[in-house]
């Protein structure tokens, strides 16, 4: 056995024998002091001043993330995106149960695996971030996101698709801390918690926790953000957001989903056609895209060569195919897709049009690896049991609606919501 390998060993063997013992998370030594590792108040301040340390965007350029109603939430100005990637700050923010993220040092932080495990095991940022990372690109989106309720008087594509966006995402497989801490038989579920005062708590399948989860620790190339869950978050790729537990803390190996708040009140789907019966874990997003541009409440200044472009993504897999339409959808022509494409992450796409200046109905629809389609209002309503006034009239926010989503170009080149005209 060479060295490494030795080192490796008594770095997960120590770590058991901490947990046990709940000395949160001392298995690889003591940490420097926190002053020896913290800049002086004055430097700190003089660096977070000075934009030659961090850098800021042109003072011409003014996208921003908007305010949903009152309280923290705020979407992504897709409109104003280029390529596939969301910068951190521009990231739809979604927040349970408080208005702020909290304010978590990472020295003190740790990550509990516990439960139907045969190794408890605590680690520390320094112990994870020394483990083997990947480096993927994901979307995350709410199960909200273009629901009709508030989709049908939306102006703005940021408006009406806003809580997407789309990063690379750096950390550890969930697996590797899995068997590590030794699954034991009969565990099917995982518990995720977070360490804000809300105790966000999340049930995933097994299955799941052990294909693609990860405990992320950066964001497009720095520590993620806190309002994305600093210092350490789960990203469940494809699944709705909610299941994307941030400030996560815990981990615990169940037998049986604990049938949590948002599992079995806020994220239920009630139907019509269903006799008052509602559909639990709907996790995975279905195929969804949207044209950026033109988009609602932009205008064109006249007749002539447009590029058509905007994004598309879905939970199920990577986006093999977009078409976009100017006639409403009568007919569909394939739009070029830019390369490369991404499993489970948003797709660009761009298609050449000549606009004659007459009235025009913009709209896209996309098609994955599994074969799966973007949905038109009408195969929703069809699905529900509804007719397509239903949308126009309830109140009931809608999750996991993925329907075609269309724009009306006006012949004065004004861009207008038409998804219900």
């Amino acid at each position: 056995m060479n060295s490494k390998e030795r080192g490796r060993r008594r770095f997960l063997k120590d770590g058991a024998a901490m947990a046990q013992l709940g000395l949160a998370g001392l298995a690889a030594g003591t940490l420097r002091s926190a002053k020896a590792q913290t800049l002086g108040s004055e430097t700190a301040e003089a660096r977070a001043k000075d934009t030659r340390f961090y850098g800021e965007r042109s003072r011409f350029v003014n996208s921003a993330r908007t305010l949903v109603g009152t309280g923290p939430a705020s979407n992504t100005p897709l409109q104003d995106s280029v390529g596939i990637i969301t910068p951190s700050s521009l990231h739809y923010v979604v927040m349970r149960f408080r208005d702020e993220p909290p304010d978590i040092d990472p020295r003190q932080h740790r990550l509990v695996i516990h439960g139907m495990v045969d190794r408890p095991l605590i680690f520390t940022m320094e112990e994870l971030k020394r483990m083997p990372s990947v480096s993927r690109i994901h979307f995350v989106e709410c199960a909200g996101n273009t629901s009709p309720v508030e989709r049908r008087s939306a102006k703005t594509v940021q408006e009406t698709h806003g809580w997407t966006s789309c990063s690379e995402w750096t950390g550890v497989p969930l697996s590797l801390l899995l068997k590590e801490a030794g699954v034991q038989k009969g565990a099917t579920w995982v518990v995720a918690q977070s360490a804000d005062a809300g105790k966000h708590t999340k049930s995933i399948p097994m299955e799941k926790a052990m294909y693609d989860v990860l405990v992320a620790y950066g964001q497009n190339g720095e520590p993620v953000r806190p309002h994305q869950g600093f210092p350490l978050r789960l990203l469940v790729p494809g699944w709705e957001g909610v299941a994307n537990v941030k400030w996560l803390r815990r981990i615990q190996v169940v037998d049986r989903s604990y049938m949590m708040k948002v599992e079995s009140v806020d994220y239920t789907v009630l139907r019509p056609n269903m006799d008052g019966k509602a559909l639990w874990y709907n996790f995975q997003l279905g195929p969804k895209s949207v044209i950026t541009f033109p988009s609602g409440g932009q205008r064109l200044p006249g007749r002539g060569f447009y590029e058509i472009t905007g994004l598309a993504w879905s939970g199920g897999g990577t986006i093999r195919r977009v078409e976009v339409s100017t006639d409403g959808g009568r007919s569909w022509k394939d739009a070029q897709l830019q390369q490369p494409l991404h499993r489970i992450a948003h797709t660009r796409f761009r298609w050449d049009w000549n606009w004659d200046g007459e009235e025009a109905v913009l709209q896209s629809r996309c098609t994955d690896d599994q074969g799966d389609v973007q949905p038109s209002v009408a195969q929703i309503s069809k699905q529900w049991g509804v007719t397509t006034d239903f949308w126009k009239e309830t109140e009931t926010r809608v999750n996991h609606w993925n329907a075609i989503h269309s724009w009306k170009v006006t012949r004065d080149g004004s861009v207008q919501n038409a998804l219900f005209s």
